[in-house]
Formats: C-alpha cells, structure tokens, sequence
C-alpha cells in the first residue's frame, strides 16, 4: 500500500537534531504541481550493496563476530517523515535513516539491528552501549564530539517554505527584509532569522517579522493563506511536504550551523573503533551509486554528501541547542 504522509507534527522535536548545508545555497523552484506518493508500506524494499571485505575486517573483533550491527533511532512514537517513521502497519520504523542503517550495514557485512527510542534516551544508549550506533538525523557538533565520533551522511539543511508560485528567492539576510518568516521557537531555525535580522538591521534593511505557531499544520495554514511569507524549518519535513502536498515550494537553503557548514552523521561512543568502518562503508556505497538511490527514494538529494567525513568541525559550542 501507498500513500502520502501529511506532516502535521509540530517540528521543534525535529530541530534539536538537525545541522545543514554550505553557508546558504538556493533552491531552484518548479511549476510542476504533481503530488508525490512515497512507499510507507511495512514490507518496502531496503537499498543495499555488495559486502566489502576489506572494509569489514576495519570493525573491531566482537563486532565482527557478532555478525549484528545493533542501531539506535530516534523514531519512538511516530517519528517524523522521511527521516525516521512508522510505516502503515504502525509499528514497522523506515525513512532515509532507517535505509541508510540498512545500506552500511550490508557493505559491512552486518546485520541491522535497528530499536527505536526518544530523542534523550538515544544518547543515553549509546553511552550505555545497548546501541553501538545512533542513525537519527543526529548534528555534528563540537559539544557532541567531545563524547561522541562521527561519519559523515548527509548536508543538515533547513529550507525558507513558500506558497507555491510565490516569486521569492532567498540567498541571503536581504531576502527575508520585511518579510514575515515563522519559525519554532527556541531553535536553530530561530537563532538564523534573529542573526540574519542584526545584519538586515546593520546594512540599513527592514528587519523580518518572526510569528511562532504552536504547530506545524497552523503554519501551513498561514502559509497558504498569505499571512506569512515563509517558513524556516528543517529542510527533510519541507521537502517531504512540498513533494505530497503540491502547495508550496522550497525558495531557498541555509546551513543550520550558520555560518559553518553543518553535516549530520552516524554517531558512535568516542574511540570504539567504530568510525573509520563506517565512514569507509559509506564511501563505497557513494561510489557505487547505492548512497545516491536511498536519498533519491525519500526526495533528499539535495543533502547528498560527496564523501563520508571522520569528525569534520561541526556546529561551535556557543551555538549549540
């Protein structure tokens, strides 16, 4: 069975996990209002790829032997679509994580083995060891490498949300001057309209107005009646709302590690061993074209890495939520 996700679930969750891309990058808008069906059935086909053998033997023995890679997800609940969520059956996790575990999994030679939690008790188990590895939209940061290693999967983008047929590009602080821009309060989403807002005020420029809504699905509503011009939020929700529901468009990224150039990876306990396998695990898929399907499949090509890193810099301590 197929059908479309709404996204209706307020986003702030979301946020506490997300990172994004290069400084800003924009977005190309298309008039093609096609709604888009993803496969939220129980019993989807995961991408994978051939074992790599040499890569395999990188794992530490116990891993190896075990023949399991045990993967914590943050999807507890529902989640959030196309990152980690339920599928039909209400009880099956999938989305980009989801397939992204299964993907390094087999070039590893390895088992997924993949349990689901809350967004704090994913962290707590990786402390704990019950999950060897975190694959939840989870951002680089400097705070988080201080216990945590990381490999590098995909560019943390959050996306400006417009009624479709808008006429706005956003590129930079002068785009959003005098705009009305709803973001989650408390965010990363917000601390880049508050910063881009001391610089729109410094160059002379009108600063945006920011409206906080309680929910995702009233900013909608606001967005598509005109009482707002746009909407900060993480880029994957956008997407995945722009794709089923046909009535805004995407006008524009930015990094939410702004002004660094902010990257989301597989997490593991600092020094287990675990990273460098991971991160040559990922390699190989990207460059035997498997990477690039599973980001295709859930609409995220636009977070494509070009190659998995090992503990890039990540969002500064000052910055981070």
């Amino acid at each position: 069975m197929k059908k479309p996700w709404v996204v209706t679930t307020a986003v702030a969750l979301l946020a506490l996990a997300a990172c994004a891309d290069p400084v800003t990058q924009s977005a190309s808008t298309s008039g093609d209002a096609s709604v888009v069906a993803f496969d939220t059935s129980a019993n989807q086909q995961h991408i994978t790829s051939a074992k790599v053998d040499r890569i395999a033997a990188e794992l530490p023995a116990a891993v190896r032997e075990s023949g399991t890679l045990v993967i914590g997800n943050g999807s507890a609940g529902g989640g959030l679509p196309p990152l980690g969520f339920t599928a039909d059956d209400n009880k099956t996790p999938i989305g980009v994580e989801i397939d992204i575990a299964y993907l390094v999994a087999s070039v590893l030679g390895l088992k997924a083995q993949i349990q689901t939690t809350n967004w704090e008790n994913l962290f707590l188990g990786l402390d704990s060891g019950k999950y060897q590895v975190g694959i939840s939209n989870i951002g680089v940061s400097e705070l988080r490498k201080e216990k945590y290693d990381f490999a590098t999967y995909r560019l943390g983008l959050h996306a400006f949300e417009a009624k479709k047929g808008s006429g706005l590009k956003i590129s930079g602080p002068a785009d959003i001057s005098g705009k009305t821009v709803a973001v989650s309060s408390g965010t990363l989403q917000e601390a880049i309209l508050l910063d881009w807002n001391k610089q729109n005020v410094a160059a002379g420029r009108k600063p945006a107005n920011p409206k906080y809504y309680q929910q995702a699905s009233d900013t909608y509503l606001a967005l598509e009646s005109g009482r707002i011009d746009l909407y900060l939020g993480p880029n994957p929700n956008a997407s995945y709302h722009v794709a089923t529901q046909g009535k805004t468009e995407i006008v524009g990224t930015v990094s939410s590690s702004y002004p660094v150039q902010g990257l989301v990876g597989i997490t593991t306990k600092k020094d287990n061993g675990l990273v460098k396998p991971l991160a040559d695990a990922l390699n190989a898929a990207i460059a035997d074209g498997s990477y690039p399907k599973v980001l295709k499949k859930w609409g995220l090509e636009a977070e494509a890495v070009p190659k998995s890193l090992v503990n890039p810099p990540g969002l500064p301590k000052d910055k981070q939520k």
